[in-house]
């Protein structure tokens, strides 16, 4: 439906050259009003023009609230006209884009010498944009040959991997390979070993099972041209003209996808999806039209419509969305309607959160952020009233609301196709992520029957489960860490493998803290990292789930700290708080905790607490684990 497309996205502005030359004029806000018109479905010479913005802005320090971020780029392929694609695209994401790339035809040289400015600029990740011809320049139609062109073609890959992870601590994204569109057999080609598509689609196979893993994520190529179509993914003219490895038209396309796996990187995949009940979950007005007059289900091509965006919803709850409800309605009208039609797929128990009253929407969605302890930025709102859009997007930006068009046979495709709810993992955590939400409410439900704070945080029964050298662990520490941005001290970021060489170093701490209560699991909710300086520790990293506050976990997390550090000899920790536009919520943590000031300055505040006066604080939480007793 979308071909080359996207839809979810605003269409572009008519005067985007004049506002980019607007933008470039202005004091400041620069980035802010950036990432505003990324936001937009831009062709590749508009992504030029905003691109050439990003680095006048650069040039002159103002592209805040974006994150900066440097993508080494290598290719077998000429990759001139996709950098600024890339780096228009990254404001759409938040990131202030800087895009390294080796020269044409440049691969593994890249990984041996900062001549060719790939390592020189210290990239955060190093895309490997390969494609089918870096591997395979002809038939292999013997099974020897067709098994031995594959294990070929991972070979090179595999190389290039490690070259560059021997002397870059950057996440390596490889991408998977589209099949040529042409077919030597036709419709056998997948069955015979040694044609275009049987070895892409065994080498994507082997990719998956073989290459990925610690530090290397994958750009799904093969979906993306299987989304567009083979036949309009390649151009062949262009390639012979100037070797671009796929159509001009798609490079937008591309640049998106690519940007999505970095943001998921970065912890910018969303978390909840917010959705509209009448002509969103079903056809009709449920005040207008009761129960028995709204259209969903079977046998209506309308009514399925709207099943289908049910279906893709309970999807997404499946794999860890968290669901919710914004709603302009008579509460027990719509909640009886949940309830009580019969083709229903969502029922009650399956939101998180419901808000259905006659406020506006952009109130609303704070409330259900309130209630969920999450910023409106993991929210996605989806409602067919482009009014209702406009006005969340204006006075909620931080929200996602994807266009949507005027048949509702195409919102379940639109919302999936978005990717706006992309991974990189996935672990057990992220599973049962709706269940610790529903726990949640439990535990609400008790703190209102409870006579006091102490009484309630005693009945929970809490148990911190400390660890510092659980190795199967280090990919939800990196997600957490890269996914907080309330609760967290520095916002620094790290990369998984970045996280693995800190844990392998005996002097540095990782900690890693999950809370279970008479409710269930909460998972891995705090993640430490302490830096040896001298006989001090300093405290890099503190995140810490909001979905715990106000437990005393905080407490318990420094006694294990201080404990850690005693046993081997600090004398001192240092905290450091550095401010942002979200974490203003912990900038007196350290205070609270007994540290004392030592430096403060616009970008870092340091607090210092002298372990040889620190006391234990006692806490109604049990703790458990491989590490040193409190």
């Amino acid at each position: 439906m979308a071909g080359r497309r996207m839809p979810w996205l605003l269409q572009a502005p008519d005067d985007l050259r004049q506002r980019c030359a607007a933008i470039d004029a202005m004091e400041g806000r620069r980035g802010e009003a950036l990432r505003e018109l990324a936001a937009h479905e831009l062709n590749d010479n508009q992504l030029l023009h905003l691109a050439r913005s990003l680095r006048k802005a650069r040039a002159v320090a103002a592209e805040a609230p974006l994150a900066p971020f440097t993508l080494g780029l290598v290719s077998n392929a000429t990759t001139d006209f996709i950098v600024p694609a890339l780096e228009g695209t990254g404001l759409r994401h938040g990131f202030a884009l800087t895009v390294a790339a080796a020269p044409f035809g440049i691969t593994l040289q890249a990984a041996f010498s900062t001549e060719h400015g790939v390592l020189s600029a210290a990239p955060d990740a190093i895309l490997l944009a390969l494609d089918y011809r870096a591997y395979f320049a002809d038939y292999a139609l013997r099974d020897a040959d067709a098994d031995a062109a594959v294990d070929g073609a991972l070979g090179t890959l595999r190389d290039l991997v490690q070259a560059f992870q021997a002397v870059s601590r950057a996440v390596i994204l490889v991408q998977s390979i589209a099949s040529p569109p042409e077919r030597l057999f036709g419709s056998f080609d997948r069955r015979q070993p040694g044609t275009p598509a049987w070895l892409a689609a065994r080498f994507n196979d082997r990719l998956v099972a073989e290459i990925l893993g610690t530090g290397v994520s994958l750009v799904d190529v093969e979906a993306l041209a299987a989304q567009v179509g083979l036949g309009l993914w390649y151009d062949a003219t262009q390639y012979m003209a100037a070797r671009l490895p796929f159509a001009g038209e798609c490079v937008p396309l591309y640049a998106e996808h690519v940007l999505r796996v970095v943001s998921g990187m970065r912890g910018g995949g969303r978390k909840v999806l917010v959705l509209d009940l009448d002509n969103t979950l079903w056809g009709g007005v449920i005040g207008d039209d009761g129960i028995d007059g709204i259209r969903l289900g079977q046998g209506d091509p309308r009514g399925e419509a709207f099943l289908c965006v049910q279906r893709a919803a309970l999807a997404l709850k499946q794999r860890g969305v968290l669901l919710a409800v914004c709603s302009k309605n008579d509460e027990p009208v719509a909640r009886k309607a949940i309830r009580e039609h019969p083709e229903m797929l969502l029922r009650e128990d399956d939101f998180s959160a419901l808000q259905i009253n006659w406020n506006d929407k952009a109130t609303n969605l704070q409330v259900l952020a309130e209630r969920l302890s999450l910023g409106l930025d993991s929210f996605v709102f989806l409602d067919d009233n482009p009014y209702e859009r406009a006005q969340v997007r204006k006075f909620a930006p931080q929200v996602m609301v994807p266009e949507l068009p005027s048949d509702p046979a195409a919102y379940a495709s639109v919302l999936m196709l978005a990717g706006l709810f992309e991974a990189v993992t996935f672990s057990e955590e992220d599973r049962t992520r709706v269940e610790q939400y529903a726990a949640n409410t439990r535990r609400s439900t008790l703190m209102a029957h409870s006579r006091d704070l102490s009484t309630f945080l005693r009945s929970l029964r809490m148990e911190a489960i400390f660890t510092t050298d659980g190795e199967a662990g280090w990919s939800r520490f990196a997600q957490l860490i890269n996914k907080s941005n309330q609760f967290n001290l520095t916002t620094r970021r790290y990369t998984e493998a970045e996280i693995a060489a800190l844990a392998a170093d005996r002097e540095t701490l990782t900690l890693q803290v999950r809370l279970v209560d008479q409710f269930g699991d909460n998972g891995m909710i705090s993640a430490i990292i302490a830096i040896p300086e001298a006989e001090d520790w300093v405290l890099e990293t503190w995140v810490m789930s909001c979905r715990v506050l106000g437990r005393e976990v905080e407490h318990v997390v420094l006694n294990q700290i201080a404990a850690e550090a005693c046993a081997r000899g600090i004398r001192r920790l240092i905290g450091v708080y550095r401010p942002t536009e979200r974490n203003g919520m912990v900038r007196e943590h350290y205070a609270k905790l007994g540290f004392v000031r030592a430096a403060a300055s616009d970008s870092e505040d340091r607090w210092v607490l002298d372990l040889a006066q620190f006391a234990a604080r006692d806490v109604p939480i049990k703790t458990t684990g491989n590490v040193v007793a409190v």
